[in-house]
C-alpha cells in the first residue's frame, strides 16, 4: 500500500533527479542565460525546511528523497554565484 509519504516521495526524488541535470548542464555550459538564481535560492531554503518538517511528521521516506533535492539546488545556486563572479569573457562554455 502506498502511503502519502511514499507517493510524495516519489515526487520529490523525480524532482531530485531532474535537478540533476540542471547541474550537469551548468558544468557542461558554464554561462548562466535566461535564469535568475533568485528562485533556485528560494526552493533551496524551502527544502531545508522540509529537512526539519519531513521528521516531524515521520515522513522519513520524503526526507530522503529531499536531501536529494536540496542536494541537487544547493549545487546549482553554489555553482550559479560562482559563474556569475568570473569576468564575462571566462564564462563561456568549455571547449
Amino acid at each position: 500500500m502506498l502511503t502519502h509519504d511514499a507517493i510524495n516521495a516519489v515526487f520529490e526524488a523525480g524532482g531530485g533527479l531532474l535537478l540533476c541535470l540542471n547541474v550537469a548542464r551548468l558544468l557542461r555550459d558554464r554561462t548562466i542565460a535566461g535564469v535568475s538564481i533568485v528562485p533556485a535560492a528560494w526552493i533551496t531554503a524551502w527544502g531545508l525546511w522540509n529537512l526539519i518538517y519531513y521528521p516531524a511528521l515521520g515522513q522519513w521516506f520524503s526526507f530522503a528523497a529531499g536531501l536529494l533535492v536540496v542536494t541537487a539546488n544547493a549545487t546549482w545556486v553554489i555553482l550559479a554565484l560562482r559563474l556569475a563572479r568570473r569576468p564575462h569573457a571566462e564564462r563561456g562554455p568549455r571547449p
